[in-house]
Formats: structure tokens, sequence, C-alpha cells
């Protein structure tokens, strides 16, 4: 899409003056936006030069009573069709995201500012979840048997119906992952989903609505809604199940509401993610893997790691093998392969990272590489930074960066880093790394995080979509992925069945009753006992 317009570094346009992308080529775009006619905009800009890409319509609350509504009419006739029907959209979602994966990679890359490479991590992520789902949607939607209280005489099927309406409000750093890979499993199960879109990345989830149309998906089965917080926290009115991506502060308050309205929510919130080099490791190995983990969309990820503890004994060699390839780092903008690392995302997210740099440093901390903004390369770049020294009251030590930045910390023995890794309010994902596999695995079951990979970075935990991701402590509750992230939009009920009740040859449990209250309770008191010692669960 963007390559067909004038090119974003072209020096003879004035980039605050020009947009990125042609208005009439986004006008159907917008026009998918759930708004009033004459609804106010909110123009978004690119990282990359700070160019405007488009105006687009802001939803208000006042909107979200008309979309709930198409919605829950939608979604009837959307759950009454054969669940083969329902996965076979998903199997279409997948072949065309492939397909067309170039118009939403410049997308992507265009209003978050991220390189090509992390943004392929999304297009990837989100055909992953689409083939699961198409796949296994069928075995984590079976009813299920269970015994009744009596053997033969009654039994139970455990049923899963949807939920009705779902809120899914996505951030603005991974739009289509956390917006799109979200609404999937929630349709599988037979849902509508309002899908509330920041404005900065309003047009890769537009995109995606137009993407889902393509794929058979009926009209308001999923309808996109753009706006802020008073957007996000106006859905819980409406609907009966909400997901949310963002920052343990705001996390916080549309639990709250959600708690007020009743509304079941799942929460992927803040993260302070750890790592630790252990001393049997390969450095070089360890050290690339780190730069993965570390950097992946310019560090702007929930789970991007922000604090490595390295065993003393390797120290020295782990620390000189990773600084050394991030200097080698590739910082650019551009709708291409070449640049290892993009731009950040806003005003607002550099100046969070100028801050907690400059803090650390004030009180004595040590920068190996980077800690400067690269204004060379566009409003918002930063250079991949590594620090150490970092004093434990500086605010990096403590609180979410979200940047380029990672702090080094030596450690003894694997007891301290565990100590290390755990000393924190924060709990969604973490990264272990030694030759050892079944060390690595036991040290990861001792980490206070939803997630840990062994030998590798957030990849690893994104790529098993078979497994739920979720956070620890105040990282949130609840997961996506696996059937526990399909199972979060539904609802359950139990069938219990009582056979005999009105002849055959079945006893009615009626006559167990019928022998009077002074005796029954003996009855099933010896029954109980007799269950107990046969082990019959």
């Amino acid at each position: 899409m963007a390559h067909e317009h004038a090119d974003l570094h072209d020096p003879e346009t004035d980039p605050l003056a020009t947009y990125v992308l042609e208005p009439d080529d986004v006008r159907s775009l917008l026009a998918r936006v759930v708004a009033g006619p004459s609804a106010a905009t909110s123009t978004s800009h690119t990282p990359f030069t700070g160019a405007p890409i488009a105006a687009v319509p802001l939803t208000t609350p006042d909107d979200l009573p008309e979309a709930a509504r198409r919605a829950r009419s939608a979604q009837r006739t959307w759950a009454a069709r054969p669940l083969r029907e329902r996965t076979a959209v998903l199997g279409r979602v997948h072949d065309l995201l492939l397909e067309r994966q170039s118009d939403v990679l410049d997308l992507v890359q265009i209003e978050t500012g991220k390189a090509r490479a992390h943004a392929w991590e999304e297009v990837g992520d989100v055909a992953n979840v689409a083939r699961h789902y198409a796949v296994r949607a069928r075995r984590y939607l079976a009813p299920r048997r269970e015994a009744g209280v009596l053997p033969l005489v009654s039994s139970a099927r455990v049923l899963r119906h949807p939920v009705g309406v779902v809120a899914v409000v996505a951030p603005w750093n991974y739009p289509l992952t956390l917006g799109l890979g979200d609404v999937l499993p929630a349709v599988a199960a037979g849902n509508a989903v309002l899908l509330r879109a920041d404005p900065r990345t309003a047009l890769t989830l537009l995109w995606c609505h137009e993407l889902l149309e393509d794929a058979g998906l009926p009209a308001d089965v999923v309808q996109v809604v753009v706006g802020g917080p008073d957007v996000g926290m106006g859905l819980l009115e409406h609907v009966d199940h909400a997901s949310f991506t963002g920052s343990t502060a705001s996390g916080r308050v549309f639990a709250a509401r959600a708690g007020e309205l009743g509304v079941p929510v799942v929460l992927e919130l803040g993260g302070k993610n750890p790592m630790y080099v252990a001393e049997d490791v390969d450095v070089d190995v360890a050290a690339e893997g780190a730069v993965r983990a570390c950097f992946g969309s310019a560090g702007q990820l929930c789970l991007s790691v922000e604090r490595i503890y390295v065993h003393e004994a390797v120290r020295r060699d782990f620390t000189d093998a990773f600084v050394r390839r991030v200097r080698q780092l590739r910082v650019a903008p551009g709708l291409d392969y070449r640049s290892d690392m993009g731009s950040l995302a806003s005003a607002a997210q550099l100046a969070t990272v100028v801050e907690h740099v400059e803090d650390a440093v004030g009180l004595g901390a040590t920068v190996l590489t980077g800690a400067e903004q690269r204004t060379d390369l566009g409003p918002w770049f930063y250079a991949p930074t590594v620090l150490t020294d970092v004093p434990e009251h500086a605010r990096l030590a403590r609180e979410e960066t979200f940047g380029p930045v990672v702090a080094l910390y030596p450690v003894a023995s694997d007891d301290e880093a565990v100590a290390a890794m755990n000393d924190t309010e924060h709990g969604l994902f973490a990264s272990v790394w030694t030759a050892d596999t079944r060390r690595g695995a036991r040290l990861a079951a001792r980490v206070q995080a939803g997630a840990v990979v062994v030998n590798e970075g957030y990849a690893g935990a994104y790529g098993a979509v078979a497994a739920p991701l979720g956070g620890t402590k105040a990282s949130g509750y609840g997961a996506r992925h696996g059937r526990e992230g399909l199972w979060a939009t539904t609802s359950l009920q139990t069938v219990v069945v009582h056979r005999g009740a009105h002849g055959g040859r079945l006893p009615r449990t009626g006559h167990v009753y019928g022998l009077g209250h002074h005796v029954w309770p003996q009855v099933l008191t010896r029954w109980l006992e007799l269950r107990r010692a046969l082990r019959i669960p």
C-alpha cells in the first residue's frame, strides 16, 4: 500500500505538511469506524518522520448503544451457524493475511514506527493463532461428560456457550497481534466483538476489519470503535466480557469498573521482565538471544526483557558479546527489511525513556552503549541502550520503561538470580539461559511469571499458541491463547440428567428420599464411604 505513495524520506517533501497516505486511499477504511457523520477526528502521525497519516473519526460513548444492538443481533445469527463454518472463516483469515501481508506490514510500520521484521512478527503471530483455532476450536468447545451422583441413574454434560458480545480493547504497540489476535478466538466461539482501536493505530485494525469480511465474516459480528479511555471504559456497559491490554495503572481502573458492572475481564498489563544468564552458557548464543529479547519493536512490547542477571563467572564475556551486538544494530526508518530496530511510537514514550535513563545515570549508573536520542533519524528515535551499576532506587530498576533500554546485574548463584528476578510487583514474562535444559526448567518453575522461556526470548512464549499466556501479580490475570483464551469468551452450563424417574428398570432417586429423613442420610453416608474406598472420583 504505502509503496505507491511518496518516499517517506523524500527531501523535497515537507514531512509535517504532506500526508504519508493519500486521503482517497484510506477513505474506505475510515468509513468502517463506528462514528456519527459529524464525528470529531484525530490526526495520527508516523513515528518515522512526524508526518500526518490520516484524520481518523472518533467514536463517542453515545455511539456505543447502537453498535452493541447491532452486535447482539448479528451474534445470534452467527452463533447459530455450525462451528465448521465459523472455523472456516479463521482458515481463510490465515490465508488472506499471508497473501496480503505486504499491505498490512506497511500500515503497521507507518503507524507504529517499528522495523519491518518486528511488524512481520505480528503477521506471523496472528496467522498462527488463526490456524490454531481453526483446527482446535472443535476440541476446545466439545461437550464434556461427567458422572452424576449415582452411576447409571444420573450423568452430567458440561456445555460451553458464547457469552454474547465481547469487548477487545487493543493497545497501540501491537495492533495486529493484540487486536485481531484476540478477536479470532472470540468469534470462533460464536461471539460478536466490539474492537476498540487506539487512534494512533486505527488504520491497521480497520484493514483487519476489511480482511475479516473478505474471509466471510458477516457484517456487524465485528465492529471497530476508535477512541481513548472513555470509549474503552464505555464498552463495559454494553458487553458480556472484555479483554484489555495496557498499563497496570490503566488496567486497574478498567478492572474496577468491570467489577462494578459484573463484567468478567482478561487483563494483560505491564511487566519488568527479567532474564538470567547462567555460567554454563555459550555467551555468543545467549548474547544474540538477549538482543532479540530486549530490542524487538524498540522495547515497546509487554514481554520485552528490561533486566538481565548474569552469573559472575561469565559476566565479562557475556557483557562484551552483548554490547558488541547492540552497537551493531541498524537503527533506521524505512518500509523494508534493512533495519534491525525502528522508532519509539510517540513523543510521550520517548520522554519516559529519556527520564528513566537520565535518572539512572544521575544516580550512578554506567552507560555501556546508547543513551542518546537519534534525531538524525527521526523525531522519536532512541539508540539501543545498555546500562550497568543501576541503583535499586532508580526508576529504571523498578518501573517499566517500555523502550530500547536494558540494565545488567551480576549474580553469584541460581538462588540469587531467582530472588532478584522475583523482586518486583510484576510477573508477566521471564527468560532463562543455560546449557542444561533440565536445570533451566527447574529454575523457570521458581520464577514468579505467567510465562518463562528457557533459551529463547518472547517469541518462544508467543509462538506456543496452544499454551495460555498471561500475567501474575500486577501484570494481570486470565490468559490469551490455547483453550483458556477461547474458554474466557464462553459461559459454562452443566446439564444433569436423572434416568428412571418415569418408569423403567432403573431405581428413581426419589426412592432414596422416600425412606424418610432418619434413613436417607445414613444410606448416602454409606454410599459416600463406598465411593471413597473404591476411589471413585
